[in-house]
């Protein structure tokens, strides 16, 4: 192949057809130069490269979640345990806020309480409850796989035998829980009544169906 019949490679411009052009004589470069640069095509600039990709930013770091972590699978299970209790219970409030709480227990009769989630690092439930001088948050505690109120030294195996135990206790320091449903359904209050009745333990010896029965064990409390 003939050299001045090749083609450039970044301007891809033939010249082939054309005659190579003689330089002209000048006296002066600068004429030559703008001579040269007013005849001749000029060639497209090289295409930039393209500039690195910035190297990706490293991923946040996880926030602290509200929750400590969990020092054993007994603990994840009793938790959960507590929680699905807590959503089939009614009293349950969710992410209420303390003011939200004790304003819907301001006009319940002394005794009314319900359970929400704790704002406190460390602790997963709190109890609010309508006292005589007016309605009160307690922090429901868990240490050592067992629930505790604040300042007391009972514990429980459950959430809801604290509950019981303190409904039933002398003090009547919890009376009626508030339901988000003022009506129960019909189910509901006949398993509250066969379980007052035959106790929580006996349960199982109930000639039922499979599937009555796992209803009843289902929230076997008397709240």
């Amino acid at each position: 192949m003939v050299a001045h019949n090749q083609v450039a490679a970044d301007n891809a411009i033939s010249t082939a057809a054309e005659p190579r052009r003689r330089p002209e004589p000048s006296s002066n470069s600068s004429s030559s130069s703008s001579s040269s640069s007013s005849s001749a095509p000029a060639a497209p600039a090289r295409a930039r490269a393209c500039p690195a990709a910035p190297a990706p930013a490293p991923a946040p770091a996880p926030g602290e979640t509200h929750f400590r972590t969990f020092r054993s699978h007994a603990e994840y299970r009793r938790i959960t345990r507590a929680s699905a209790l807590l959503d089939a219970c009614g009293f349950y409030w969710g992410p209420l806020s303390v003011h939200g709480a004790h304003e819907r227990l301001r006009a319940e009769p002394v005794g009314t309480f319900l359970v929400r989630d704790s704002r406190q690092r460390n602790c997963f439930f709190a109890l609010s409850v309508k006292m005589a001088s007016g309605p009160t948050s307690i922090r429901v505690h868990f240490q050592a796989g067992r629930f505790h109120l604040d300042g007391s030294r009972e514990s429980f195996d459950c959430l809801f035998e604290l509950l019981e135990h303190y409904v039933a206790a002398p003090r009547r320091m919890l009376g009626a829980p508030l339901r988000q449903r003022r009506v129960r359904p019909l189910q509901e209050l006949c398993r509250q009544r066969i379980v007052a009745t035959v106790g929580r333990e006996n349960l199982a010896r109930i000639p039922l169906n499979p599937v009555l029965r796992d209803y009843l064990s289902s929230f076997p409390f008397q709240i």
